[in-house]
């Protein structure tokens, strides 16, 4: 007989009894499971509270505004929690990731570059998680001192620097990483470049502005942006675009410089930027095939540039003697010529392109003649989505009269009223006082941050519902940026944005923006939760996103309808955002009349803390 065996009926008295048991467990658990993650959670939100505190000189998260102590017991009804990412996913972009595309076999064509354009992963999929930094993670260094050397833990990448030792790119120097300004065809430093380039092009005191005439550039394959660094000195802001290839980081090297930059691609979709929006298009052996699909990504770069725009074109195929360059060089002056573009200047190792300023050169061209003028009823400024076309983009009447693009140079052309305000039934009034609404906003703003802001506490800004840029313009006086982020789902007034000399892109806000973790100072979200909410999207998932996003230490500035700034109070602790300032707006504010049930607005302000994961602790010490 085997030892412990029980008779048969105390074996059915102990099963029953397990049974009972384990269904109460059940139970319990399923009853209890969301108060003991929150538990949970929120214990480790305290020790990263502490740490937190003692980074940024604050005072116990428990305190309330009015100097009040809140009760945990009572905070846990309302208190949301998150996990914290795991360390791998400290640079994550959900919608240009390559593990994604990978897991879901996405079929994509890789010599048209489509695994370097947008996948959004579906709602299942999406991080429900805050991402940590990296290890040793500290404040970056403000600006300008940033344009030339960044925290080395901060972007825990030197491969560049090994790979582009020659070409002055980046140098690893004790725990920072310094740029000296050079590039691939720009060893000896980005400032003689473009000057070189103003002297070609024989613009006054070699200074590429040209009085003002010349605004807003695109950088292509920017590398680590310092081409749209050292522009900056002379009044240009440039949109440096690079994809997230085997120059892994370089946009995010940018953005920790202070530098305007996007993660982007010449691929199959067209550029998020609407027609004639840059002065200069620029390529510096930015390893494009311009000759490919019949020129459709130099035709893409035609529909972005205005009239009379320049293409500056750095590559050996631009100087080089060899075989295949001069075939390739042959084949891209017969493509241009047949799209009226015209050498402007050529020197050494570059050649500047001048687009038309008129229609008159393509109603000259032969029947038949490709590539061929696109469609009268296709939408040259429509992005979202839209795959590039093979053809020209010809201008309006109205452009075509002109012949030119009609701005005003730089400065006035912030505050100057767009010629393109007509295309939405904007008056000039209209204009003004929009533009003197957010002067008068953006000053109270400020006030409500006084004890958290100084002159260099913020540098790169995004104004997530950007409308006409006024937002951005109120700004012209602080040593910042701003992308503009203009919806796809309203009227497309980001070519309002561009005539004004400023830059920004189209983006859904119920989806993932491109851009690194902690790449920005401040958020400013004017309406933007109530408007994902309309769409049916997720609040919590526009949280997470605006964290992933915002640097430690960074401000959110939110500006929406009451009953939304009290939801989000809900997720302070979870999120480990600090309350700088709650102000309800004045009732009849001329920004806020679109509430259609009357509900006021609030302007809620908060700061993002600088947590640390145990392992980044570890190395601090």
């Amino acid at each position: 007989m085997m030892r412990g065996r029980s008779d048969g009926g105390q074996k059915k008295r102990l099963t029953a009894s397990i049974c009972v048991v384990a269904l109460f467990l059940c139970f319990l658990y399923m009853y209890y499971d969301s108060s003991s993650q929150g538990a949970s959670a929120l214990e480790y939100g305290r020790s990263l509270r502490k740490l937190g505190s003692s980074y940024l000189g604050g005072g116990d998260d428990d305190t309330k505004q009015d100097g009040s102590v809140s009760n945990e017991e009572d905070s846990l009804v309302v208190a949301k929690s998150f996990p914290v990412c795991d360390d791998r996913h400290s640079e994550i972009i959900p919608c240009l990731d390559r593990n994604f595309i990978y897991q879901m076999r996405l079929k994509l064509d890789l010599s048209l570059m489509e695994h370097y354009e947008r996948h959004c992963p579906p709602p299942e999929r999406k991080f429900n998680c805050l991402i940590p930094p990296p290890s040793g993670y500290k404040v970056p260094i403000k600006w300008p001192k940033s344009r030339d050397e960044v925290w080395q833990a901060n972007i825990p990448h030197t491969h560049l620097a090994k790979e582009k030792s020659d070409q002055n790119w980046m140098v690893v120097k004790g725990d920072k990483i310094n740029f000296p300004g050079g590039g691939t065809h720009f060893h000896y430093g980005a400032d003689k470049y473009i000057a070189s380039i103003a002297n070609m092009l024989n613009f006054s005191n070699d200074v590429l502005n040209d009085q003002g005439r010349l605004r807003t550039v695109l950088d292509v394959g920017c590398g680590v942006a310092s081409f749209g660094a050292y522009l900056l000195s002379s009044d240009i802001i440039a949109m440096s675009l690079a994809p997230n290839d085997v120059h892994q980081n370089q946009i995010q090297f940018a953005l920790e410089r202070g530098i305007p930059a996007y993660l982007g691609v010449l691929g199959t979709k067209r550029l998020p930027y609407p027609s004639r929006s840059f002065e200069l298009a620029h390529c510096s052996r930015c390893r494009i095939d311009w000759l490919q699909r019949d020129g459709i990504l130099l035709l893409e770069l035609d529909r972005v540039l205005r009239p009379g725009g320049y293409f500056a074109y750095s590559s050996p195929e631009a100087y080089a003697q060899d075989e295949d360059s001069l075939r390739i060089w042959k084949e891209m002056s017969t493509l241009v010529e047949r799209m009226c573009w015209r050498i402007a200047a050529k020197r050494n190792q570059t050649v500047v392109w001048q687009k038309p300023l008129s229609n008159d050169c393509y109603l000259e061209r032969e029947a038949g003649t490709q590539p061929p003028l696109c469609r009268s009823d296709a939408d040259p400024d429509a992005v979202y989505g839209v795959s590039m076309e093979a053809c020209i983009t010809p201008y309006s009447k109205h452009d075509h009269k002109t012949k030119g693009s009609g701005l005003a140079p730089w400065p006035a052309r912030m505050t100057s009223p767009p010629p393109r305000l007509a295309d939405f039934g904007y008056s000039t009034h209209t204009f003004e006082k929009d533009t003197e609404l957010w002067k008068q906003q953006v000053d109270s703003y400020w006030n409500l941050m006084s004890s958290k802001i100084k002159a260099n506490t913020v540098r790169n800004i995004m104004d997530m519902k950007a409308h006409m840029g006024s937002f951005a313009a109120a700004l012209k006086d602080k040593d910042v940026w701003v992308m503009n982020v203009v919806s796809p789902y309203g009227p497309n007034t980001l070519k309002l944005i561009y005539d004004r000399g400023l830059i920004g892109t189209n983006h859904n806000w119920c989806e993932a923006f491109s851009t690194y973790p902690r790449t920005y100072d401040l958020l400013h979200a004017w309406t933007v939760f109530s408007d994902i909410k309309s769409k049916g999207c997720s609040v919590e998932d526009l949280l997470l996103e605006m964290d992933r996003i915002l640097r430690p230490t960074g401000l959110i500035i939110i500006r929406d309808k009451e009953s939304i700034v009290e939801s989000i109070k809900k997720y302070m602790k979870a999120l480990h955002w600090e309350v700088v300032a709650l102000e309800k707006v004045t009732t009849g504010s001329e920004l806020d009349q679109d509430n259609e049930d009357g509900e006021n607005n609030v302007v809620f302000i908060v700061r993002k803390k600088l947590w640390l994961t145990s392992e980044s602790l570890r190395d601090n010490e």
